[in-house]
């Protein structure tokens, strides 16, 4: 007997093909889905159509569902994906701070159109190729990380909503990619071992956002070109080639030479400027956070509660007490992280428990946490 339909997002990688092969074993009724969320034709980069989006991955995705004797679907969301997702991007860029499409993504395009199309397909359930765990507790949903550190994915998943992780299962939660690749050889799908991994942004194939931007947004370049880069006092020691082509701790590429190190500290959008400073200048040990989706701790308003708190993909975390104001989160870290970037996700953890997380508006110093409040809330 059949266990539940499962309709699983195909990417055509090594990751989401193991994990439909791995409910396929587990006597699933799997569904294979890829989606197009992106045509590289219309990016205008110069690198080689390839990825999820690609139609070769598209093609090993429905290789694999040939195989196994279960059916695949293509489903074309370029058109809510550039709305939001791209449109999105440009605008943080452009208002001054650095965005995290991946994320939005997963948390406003891709969730919820699998659990569409799932209805439409009377699957129970939506799978992917993520490494997190995701469980019930208390009647709540939550996410966790992933066996494999290296490759944990749960930091990409903090937004993803209640009802979507009702019906999430990640098949790759209890496995290294090392275990990945051993089921993979095991039983012979040799093809999937031989690709490689892509870390880019799968719209911007090139990895040169600025292009992108350039392309994307009409008359950009002559719009911000031509402001100052000025050290902390306001000191002008040069001309940016415009702000939204930088961020926070940025320090290679700046094309300025002041006798030692320098980063970015800061964007001032509204006077056009690029701040640089020291590498000790980078060091905050505050932040707020906004657009929060709690999961494990649904209202801390009153309260204060120790985490670790990470404010990139890559970040392992720092100690930090969290306390809610209002729909806005403050972060205290017990040491001072570098670098926080405005637009990039915090994400707030309990052991390897996802307490919850938010885009992160403003960093500061605890000696200016009145500013950084009035800052934060003009967000």
């Amino acid at each position: 007997m059949s266990k539940e339909r499962v309709l699983v997002a195909m990417s055509g990688g090594i990751d989401s093909s193991v994990a439909a092969v791995i409910l396929h074993e587990q006597g699933y009724e799997v569904v294979g889905l890829t989606m197009k969320t992106w045509d590289y034709a219309n990016s205008g980069g110069r690198k080689k159509e390839t990825g999820c989006c690609s139609l070769d991955s598209i093609n090993d995705a429905r290789n694999i569902a040939v195989e196994l004797g279960f059916p695949h679907l293509t489903l074309d969301i370029r058109e809510e994906f550039g709305d939001y997702v791209i449109n999105h991007f440009t605008t943080t860029y452009l208002a001054g701070k650095t965005p995290n499409p991946c994320v939005l993504c997963n948390t406003h395009i891709k969730w919820d159109a699998l659990l569409r199309r799932a209805d439409k397909l009377n699957c129970d359930y939506i799978a992917t190729g993520h490494y997190a765990k995701v469980r019930e507790e208390r009647g709540r949903y939550i996410i966790s990380k992933g066996k494999d550190l290296n490759k944990d994915q749960s930091y990409a998943l903090w937004g993803v909503s209640q009802t979507s992780l009702s019906r999430t299962i990640l098949p790759l939660g209890n496995l290294t990619k090392p275990e990945i690749r051993a089921f993979a050889q095991k039983r012979g799908f040799k093809d999937l071992l031989n690709k490689s991994e892509s870390y880019e942004i799968c719209f911007v194939p090139d990895n040169d956002y600025r292009g992108f931007l350039k392309r994307r947004v009409a008359g950009l370049e002559k719009e911000v070109h031509g402001g100052d880069f000025v050290l902390t006092d306001g000191t002008v020691v040069g001309k940016h080639q415009g702000y939204p082509f930088y961020t926070v701790g940025q320090r290679k590429g700046l094309g300025i030479a002041l006798g030692y190190p320098v980063y970015v500290t800061a964007i001032r959008r509204d006077k056009n400027q690029v701040v640089l400073g020291r590498f000790p200048e980078l060091l905050k040990d505050g932040m707020y956070v906004n657009e929060l989706n709690m999961a494990k701790y649904v209202n801390l308003q009153g309260e204060k509660l120790d985490t670790i708190t990470k404010v990139r993909y890559n970040d392992l975390g720092t100690p930090a007490v969290i306390e809610q104001e209002g729909d806005m989160m403050r972060v205290f870290f017990e040491e001072g992280v570098h670098a926080i970037a405005p637009g990039q996700a915090a994400v707030f953890y309990e052991g390897d428990d996802v307490i919850g997380g938010g885009w992160i508006t403003h960093s500061f110093n605890q000696n200016q946490a009145a500013e950084a409040a009035i800052a934060a809330q003009s967000q």
